[in-house]
């Protein structure tokens, strides 16, 4: 994605998020797949709805706090049964619980709010919505699910019961493994530092206060809905043992949502053992704020798996990435704002900070020419990583412009199997000076022979690379003995909290991604 401009548009039939960062954003709509910037392969012949399996609906909706409570919209049928569908309020207006039901499931409808603002300079939390392992919650079309600033989600699923995050197709049984693009996603905003003024009024090192409320807005709501804020330690809550399938509706040509979309988070927000599954757009985005996640899954995506900018603290440990073969851009996508032409300037504060350890990156897209890049001045760490690209010409990393690779961290113990271009400059920057970088590292091999197994597990050469301390770079990230996200056995770190498809086949016990699970 290449604008900064960043909108959700809310109306009959659309919602616009607006900030300022690398990509437009906008959110879902029907069911069905769509063709993005990145063209997708022909989705296979969608399947006749059936109903069967052991659910049966539950008898009614369970009682909640919030005034006017769930609705009982009656009951869905698909393979895995007949269910009693119960609607989620518009607003959560007070703290609430979402308990486990058999035979019962969320439905999302429109905009789904937790709280409402609370502004740049509160604290505390008002509304806290609590969500129980084993829960799913469905939606179609524009719909999306926002934790407003200042509120928070405790949404903890658990190895083996995980919390899922569908589309109504998924439901009825119509989604395959190419499908996407049928419902909005997850939005957590927050109190942290974002680098994009809405008020275009920015923060730099030689004037660090010029705007002492600097947030970003979703614009086009018919409540206005800001995030960001001082407090880099915010927490909007803790999102664990998760997955969002299908998501990121389109309402415009790149304008759409991702599984997750987090603006402006603290770094008290929990980000853990979270799948993301066939995003129409980005597989998770950040836009600012400070970032910790860790276990963490980004399946078939269709633009970037991962996209970070606006300012964006983040530390990503233990992840793995697997595109679809005829969809998705970069593997990662970084960004600190450059362009005075999106409204950004380049020096503008906070410079965009990401670090990744233990990480395993497949790409597959015929329509990715790299596996990272870095752009904008952002400030890139790399440490115990393996990056898989799929022909002889992608590139394993791309570095453009002068300010970014004076911003390199540093890249350590990272292996790809490059051959014709393993680096690219760009911009101003030569292929020569993006090799010297990855020189100054240790134990980089970017011509290096794989021997992955299972698509993504590391095989003899792999667990024989010397392995960095990435301990040095961030308290967040703990001593590994291995590079890569897995070292022989996938239940480790992506065991049954995850899903399987022909992409990727995990051997989770919760069954196919194009199914429901059944406890």
């Amino acid at each position: 994605m290449k604008t900064i401009q960043h909108t959700f548009i809310l109306g009959a039939s659309m919602i616009a998020l607006a900030g300022c960062g690398a990509d437009e954003i906008v959110s879902p709509g029907t069911s069905g797949d769509i063709i993005i910037e990145n063209p997708t392969p022909a989705p296979a012949p969608t399947p006749t709805p059936t109903t069967g399996g052991g659910v049966t609906p539950a008898a009614g909706c369970p009682t909640i706090n919030t005034a006017g409570g769930l609705t009982d919209a009656g009951t869905i049928s698909g393979p895995t049964g007949e269910y009693r569908v119960c609607q989620l309020p518009s607003t959560f207006d007070v703290d609430d619980n979402l308990p486990f039901v058999n035979g019962l499931l969320y439905e999302i409808v429109g905009r789904v709010n937790v709280g409402t603002d609370q502004g740049f300079n509160s604290t505390g939390t008002d509304v806290t919505v609590s969500i129980e392992p084993g829960a799913i919650l469905f939606a179609q079309a524009e719909s999306f699910f926002v934790v407003n600033r200042g509120n928070a989600i405790e949404a903890n699923g658990t190895a083996t019961m995980p919390i899922v995050w569908t589309s109504r197709d998924n439901v009825l049984g119509l989604s395959n493994d190419n499908s996407q693009a049928q419902w909005g996603g997850v939005v957590l905003l927050g109190r942290a530092p974002v680098s994009d003024c809405a008020d275009q009024t920015f923060n730099t090192a030689a004037n660090p206060t010029a705007n002492p409320q600097c947030e970003q807005q979703l614009e086009g709501t018919v409540v206005a809905t800001p995030f960001g804020g001082t407090d880099s330690a915010d927490s909007s809550g803790s999102i664990t043992f998760n997955q969002i399938r299908f998501s990121g509706f389109e309402l415009q040509q790149s304008n759409e949502l991702q599984s997750l979309t987090t603006g402006g988070t603290g770094s008290g927000t929990v980000i853990e053992n979270l799948l993301s599954f066939n995003s129409s757009d980005d597989g998770l985005e950040f836009f600012g704020g400070s970032v910790n996640a860790r276990n963490i899954a980004v399946i078939g995506a269709s633009d970037d798996s991962l996209d970070v900018d606006s300012g964006a603290q983040a530390n990503l440990e233990t992840v793995v990435v697997v595109q679809r073969t005829g969809t998705g851009d970069s593997l990662i996508e970084f960004d600190s704002p450059d362009d005075l032409a999106d409204g950004t300037p380049g020096n503008a504060l906070p410079q965009s900070t990401l670090q990744v350890n233990n990480f395993t990156f497949i790409q597959q897209s015929s329509s990715s020419g790299q596996a990272v890049r870095a752009r904008g001045g952002a400030a890139l760490g790399l440490t115990n990583g393996v990056i898989d690209v799929d022909t002889d010409e992608d590139v394993c990393i791309r570095i453009d412009e002068q300010i970014t690779l004076n911003a390199i961290i540093g890249f350590d113990s990272i292996v790809c199997d490059g051959v014709t271009r393993p680096v690219r400059g760009d911009a101003g920057v030569s292929d020569p000076e993006v090799q010297a970088e990855v020189d100054a590292g240790t134990n980089n091999d970017l011509t290096f022979t794989l021997s992955l197994t299972n698509t993504f597990v590391n095989g003899a050469n792999e667990n024989a690379h010397p392995v960095f301390d990435a301990t040095a770079r961030s308290s967040f990230f703990s001593t590994s003995t291995f590079i890569g996200a897995e070292d022989d056995n996938v239940a480790d770190n992506f065991g049954d909290w995850t899903c399987n498809s022909s992409i990727l086949d995990f051997g989770s016990a919760t069954g196919a991604c194009t199914s429901l699970p059944v406890y």
